[in-house]
């Protein structure tokens, strides 16, 4: 039986991560973009496809951080299906992904839902399970990740792999003078700040020039230069500096050396430490044997003790869950067998009406497994619904049957006849409680995924549990009860031959 977190559900949408070779030119990466869309409107039905919306690139400007790009040679595709769509967004998602593959070996594709449920499951992860590695050394942390990368990628269990950091990104690098410049009486600060002018822009946020006398908005005051202003690495190197009072005008070359280099497109830090991400999304919605096996994986990795792995994700939030929801289901039992102790004034009662508790979960794991769900957050709720149900069906026998024999009625005859009159209302209980969760275990409507494990549960649960307690519940308390049943009958023939 399959382990998640959540079960999956179709969002109607889906989301393609593409990253081409760093250093590639953003027209490059527009056409590349353009000719996946041109795959994906092929794959999706016209019928089923709504929009396909797509970012390409980034700018240096606040905008970047709303974007999951991180150069010129990222982008993502969001591919919205409709309402109505017949094809669920998995089969579209995979049938997508082969054609890419064929079609775009060189380029790197990453697939996610998109969904807000998703989203908020793998803690704004776009993936649920996420390998950080962690070091202060970024070319051997970063060696250390494309490793673990390849040995995931490799499982059978995984569909797509990413890490969207490089380090092989072109850039530049600007290495000031800095007795020549303050010869000029320009400082590095002031040289560095009429380079970021020229190939952006610059603003003064205070003071304010002009307020507006009619709504009191501020207007800043904004310096750029012309978009076609700085085009080769010769402009760069001519761009104007002047110094404080100075006539005349020095070029950025005459003060400054410029190389090109290799630099990381992002430097992420995860607990003060920089870190690399390998997002890892598997083939089904199994989480329990992804994880194992990428635990074996990382086991088998030797790496640096200044280098640290962990992984995060809906993985962890899983685990953390499952252990809460463990603890809660053995206090709710034990909560469950002080009340009815009370109750019943008995030690033995209690523990014969707990009996139809195993039964049922042995039914939740079955129909669980013969419909192919996975033992997840929801399922784990009808664990507890089913728990509650079985419990009140075995009440209903125990405590007639005390009540019988309070009035003078044999064992055997009380139990026989409080099984009999107790299976109607059982039987009515549980049939109206499984015909009620027939639809909703089905999942035939957009976005009930998500409830029908949670009916799932209950109906196998309840299942065996109904047929069984009817039959196990007596057994038991036959059982148990049998031995005071003998003893009380002998010392009522001893005290009537005394009294004889």
């Amino acid at each position: 039986m399959g382990v998640a977190f959540f079960p999956r559900t179709d969002p109607g949408q889906f989301v393609v991560n593409v990253k081409v070779p760093p250093g590639t030119r953003l027209e490059v990466t527009d056409e590349y973009v353009g000719k996946m869309e041109q795959d994906i409107r092929e794959v999706v039905s016209p019928r089923d496809m709504n929009m396909i919306v797509s970012n390409i690139g980034i700018t240096p400007d606040l905008s970047a951080i709303y974007t999951s790009n991180s150069g010129m040679h990222t982008a993502f595709i969001q591919v919205s299906l409709k309402e109505d769509h017949k094809t669920s967004s998995f089969a579209y998602m995979q049938r997508v992904r082969e054609k890419l593959a064929n079609d775009f070996p060189e380029v790197s594709t990453y697939f996610q839902t998109g969904g807000l449920v998703d989203s908020v499951v793998n803690q704004g992860q776009p993936a649920p399970i996420d390998i950080r590695i962690g070091g202060s050394d970024l070319e051997e942390s970063f060696a250390l990740a494309k490793s673990v990368a390849a040995r995931v990628k490799a499982l059978r269990s995984v569909n797509d792999v990413l890490i969207p950091q490089d380090l092989d990104y072109p850039g530049l690098e600007l290495n000031i003078d800095r007795e020549h410049a303050a010869l000029l009486g320009i400082s590095p600060e002031a040289a560095l700040d009429n380079v970021i002018t020229a190939l952006t822009s610059d603003t003064m946020i205070a003071p304010s020039f002009w307020v507006d006398p009619k709504t009191g908005n501020n207007y800043f005051l904004s310096v750029q230069y012309p978009d076609n202003q700085i085009k080769t690495l010769t402009d760069l190197k001519q761009i104007p500096l002047r110094a404080p009072g100075a006539a005349n005008t020095t070029p950025l070359e005459s003060l400054a050396s410029i190389k090109q280099i290799n630099t990381p497109t992002e430097v992420d830090h995860y607990q003060l430490r920089r870190s690399f991400d390998i997002y890892v999304m598997p083939k089904k919605e199994d989480l329990g044997r992804v994880s194992a096996e990428i635990k074996h994986v990382l086991d088998d990795m030797h790496h640096s003790s200044q280098i640290t792995v962990s992984m995060g994700g809906a993985v962890s939030e899983m685990h953390s869950s499952f252990r809460s929801f463990g603890i809660g289901l053995i206090l709710a039992i034990v909560l469950v067998y002080l009340i009815l102790m009370a109750q019943f004034a008995s030690f033995s009662d209690p523990f014969i009406i707990l009996l139809a508790i195993p039964p049922g979960l042995s039914g939740v794991i079955l129909f669980l497994m013969g419909t192919g769900t996975t033992l997840n957050i929801m399922s784990l709720m009808g664990v507890i619904m089913m728990t509650g149900i079985a419990v009140s069906d075995s009440i209903l026998i125990v405590e007639f049957v005390g009540t019988l024999r309070a009035n003078g009625r044999p064992l055997k005859q009380a139990l026989a006849e409080a099984c009999k009159v107790r299976l109607r209302p059982i039987l009515m209980t549980t049939l109206a409680t499984i015909l009620g969760l027939i639809p909703m275990a089905l999942a035939l409507e957009p976005g009930s995924e998500q409830y029908a494990p949670l009916a799932r549960a209950i109906l196998g649960g309840l299942t065996v549990s109904g047929i069984v307690t009817v039959f196990l519940v007596p057994t038991a308390y036959l059982l148990i009860h049998r031995k005071g049943n003998r003893d009380a009958g002998v010392e009522s023939r001893s005290g009537e031959v005394t009294h004889a």
